[in-house]
């Protein structure tokens, strides 16, 4: 009971205090009673005590508030960095392709030929086969027997083709061989492919000068490929059990676990020419011209 009784009275000495306040202020007399004095530092503590609530919400109302907006600002930085974080990409797959395109640009001056840009939309991996799909075929001018190349070196040549699409057996393929040279020492052999993700370079050990570290390149001379591709680098050397032959262990100048696109030279080598032109066409899925002549 006493906690209600107090309030009432603070309420009553509250009146009492307002009305003396306006009475004072009609005639003029600015000065509080003696009496009034303490009443009012009395009511100052029960003013801040009642204000107490009112102030915590209205600070607790000011910092949701501006958490509201600190949270909106948030989400748009967020999908500011999102966008310029693409942009980013974008410029750097920009800056990628431009370097590639100039490396290819050199590449087609030096060969002279004719190269249409296709990217690899597919690809068939196993022991025996390693293939790749292409996003272009014979309305682009694709044709069996032409050689896929990126700016880093050999790919594969082109196995089978359709309307938009064609089919390029990989250096890799078992079926692939390529007459290659020694860039260093002129050495010549055969590369072949194994379907894992190193190649064979034969040659006769009469004579030959091969080091680890050397570079092999296509020959020219299988009547495939131009000649001065990189094939690979060669990384071991064996000899055989009679001592004639040695194969040295290459690993292939494309990277074709990154390979994204690559190139067709749009025009046919020697053997492949004479090869398609005795079939009477373009000998769909052949698989003698998978590798080269240089076997």
């Amino acid at each position: 009971m006493r906690l209600p009784l107090l309030v009432v009275g603070l309420a009553a000495v509250a009146t009492v205090s307002m009305v003396v306040d306006r009475r004072a202020l009609r005639e003029g007399d600015r000065e509080l009673p003696p009496w009034a004095g303490p009443i009012l530092d009395a009511a100052v503590p029960f003013q801040k005590a009642l204000a107490l609530p009112i102030d915590f919400v209205r600070q607790a109302w000011g910092r949701y508030a501006d958490l509201v907006g600190v949270s909106e600002e948030n989400e748009l930085l967020h999908g500011r960095i999102a966008a310029l974080e693409e942009e980013n990409l974008q410029l750097r797959e920009a800056l990628v392709a431009g370097g590639r395109l100039a490396r290819i640009a050199e590449m087609r001056a030096d060969f002279e030929v004719p190269m249409l840009p296709t990217q690899l939309v597919g690809s068939d991996v196993s022991a025996f086969f390693r293939s790749a799909l292409l996003d272009r075929g014979r309305e682009h001018g694709v044709r069996s027997g032409m050689p896929v190349i990126s700016e880093e070196g050999i790919v594969g040549l082109v196995t089978a083709t359709s309307v938009r699409a064609a089919r390029a057996t990989l250096l890799l393929d078992r079926q692939t061989a390529i007459d290659g040279t020694v860039q260093r020492s002129r050495t010549r052999g055969i590369a072949r492919g194994r379907g894992a993700e190193l190649v064979e370079f034969e040659f006769v050990a009469r004579g030959a000068d091969v080091e680890v570290g050397d570079v092999v390149i296509t020959s020219g001379l299988d009547g495939v490929y131009p000649k001065g591709l990189r094939v690979g680098i060669v990384t071991a050397i064996s000899e055989d059990a009679t001592g004639l032959l040695r194969t040295a262990t290459l690993a292939p100048a494309v990277d074709f676990g990154r390979l994204e696109q690559a190139f067709v030279i749009l025009r046919r080598g020697p053997s492949m020419e004479l090869l398609y032109r005795t079939q009477g066409g373009d000998g769909e899925a052949q698989t003698a011209a998978a590798g080269g002549g240089g076997r």
